[in-house]
């Protein structure tokens, strides 16, 4: 509502805020993960795009009440917390997922920030100091991991769901933080490179570029939606990260892996008839043959480096045209579903943002007319049963991301205005916009920073001002 200019119905809302108490009754738990990124990091993005005070108390007492997620053996967040009694559980999987334990640090480093509490920081980088101390076998993290110990439980490595936005704030907390927690920034770069070593194929024909799990030291050649992230991440990796950080070379090979794989996820959405994507696993077929070098990406664009780089455009990054016949996509869907989420048009936004290519744009306009054709109610729109099928068959449902998300993304997408500049902003997962911001000198001291930031670009006042401008920060 704020960055829409909405300021009327948003102030109307402060209401409902205010009056939260977030009590759950004795029996009942809060996602730890869920809450943190949703409603924790909301109220901490609207307190400083607003500066209203009732917004940050609202943060302060939700964090508090949050934290003993973390008294785990291991310090890693257990995946539920009652908000009374502070007793904790564990989720479905019995094991922590690794996004899970990965995905608070933006939300709870701001919010030590901004209230001075230092407990919070201690809390939410306990988890980021143990990634340091692991050793990993091929630069990925697994996905699930023991709470007791903090030690990996399987051998399951993915971008997707149970590892996404891991990886995503490994960057965004040292970008977030005024560029000053080096340890962030070389998990960050490793795990990257990790990715594309390992986890990016090609397909044999339409050399489509994509993403997928290893299971078993084997690749599932499986791409999930919520996989669909990684192109915007990788631009804003290129376009923050200076040469001497991310040398030619490697700013090269993320730059043409962000393109690739925006390039596939759109193409999921331009094959089907609704113009929409499949959600969570998408199948792709692997070459078996000699002349495709097993499918693998880097053996595809180390082969095209020793032969002079012909067409100038690396295998995977080339523009692919639509193919409305299932039988020649060389990709097929294992849940056909699309459930309004956001990726796709994120990794949009930001290739729109740091490239300036206008196809970035239009694409995303094609999806958001593809949006109102088919998942457009009464009431709302609803998630669609199958991409596949005209007219589709709705889904009784319209998750909070749609909003928080899916939409934002398109709308900052097609304005003109840059509301949320990169120089200023950190969007969390869930699409909140956090402000970056330098530690203060006792901050340093007393979190063991005593590094000097390496970014002239974080905001000289972290105090947000009542005003109606989004760029404050």
């Amino acid at each position: 509502m704020w960055i829409m200019g909405l300021h009327d119905m948003f102030r109307d809302a402060l209401e409902t805020v205010a009056k939260a108490d977030f009590y759950l009754k004795p029996d009942d738990y809060a996602p730890f993960f869920e809450t943190t990124i949703r409603y924790l990091g909301g109220l901490l993005s609207a307190y400083a795009l607003s500066g209203e005070p009732v917004l940050l108390t609202r943060a302060d007492d939700l964090g508090r009440m949050l934290l003993p997620a973390f008294d785990s053996p291991s310090g890693f967040p257990m995946f539920a917390v009652n908000t009374k009694t502070g007793q904790t559980r564990k989720g479905w999987a019995g094991d922590a997922l690794w996004a899970e334990g990965l995905s608070n640090q933006m939300e709870y480093k701001y919010l030590a920030h901004i209230t001075g509490r230092e407990e919070y920081y201690n809390k939410t980088d306990r988890v980021m100091q143990r990634m340091t101390q692991i050793s990993l076998t091929n630069g990925l993290f697994p996905t699930r991991w023991d709470t007791a110990s903090g030690t990996p439980t399987n051998q399951h490595y993915s971008v997707g769901a149970f590892a996404d936005s891991a990886y995503e704030y490994m960057l965004k907390q040292w970008l977030l933080t005024g560029r000053s927690e080096p340890h962030a920034l070389e998990l960050y770069l490793n795990s990257t490179n990790a990715i594309i070593e390992h986890l990016l194929h090609l397909t044999p024909k339409r050399k489509l570029l994509y993403v997928t799990d290893i299971l078993s030291e084997s690749p599932t050649h499986r791409l999930e939606h919520l996989s669909c992230f990684l192109p915007g991440l990788f631009a804003l990796g290129v376009q923050t990260l200076p040469e001497d950080i991310l040398p030619a070379k490697t700013r090269d090979r993320h730059l043409w892996a962000a393109q690739g794989l925006a390039e596939t996820c759109w193409i999921t959405y331009a094959d089907t008839k609704t113009g929409l994507g499949p959600d969570e696993d998408r199948a792709f077929w692997s070459s078996q043959s000699d002349e495709d070098i097993g499918g693998r990406w880097l053996d595809h664009v180390e082969r095209w480096e020793r032969e002079g780089r012909p067409g100038k455009v690396p295998p995977g990054a080339k523009t692919v045209p639509k193919e409305t016949d299932p039988q020649k996509r060389e990709w097929k869907s294992l849940k056909d579903s699309y459930l309004l989420r956001p990726e796709t048009i994120e990794s949009f936004y930001i290739l729109w943002k740091t490239t300036g290519e206008v196809k970035w744009r239009e694409r995303g306009w094609t999806v958001f007319e593809a949006i109102e054709r088919h998942a457009k109610t009464k009431y709302g729109y609803a998630s669609i049963n199958n991409v596949d099928q005209v007219p589709p068959q709705w889904k009784d449902e319209m998750p909070s991301y749609f909003l928080a998300e899916t939409l934002k993304y398109l709308y900052l997408l097609f304005i003109d205005d840059d509301m949320i500049s990169s120089e200023y902003w950190v969007f969390n997962t869930e699409a909140h916009p956090l402000p970056i911001f330098d530690w203060a000198p006792w901050e340093k001291q007393a979190y063991g920073l005593n590094t000097t930031a390496t970014s002239t670009t974080a905001a000289t006042s972290t105090t947000p001002a009542n005003d109606e401008s989004p760029n404050k920060s």
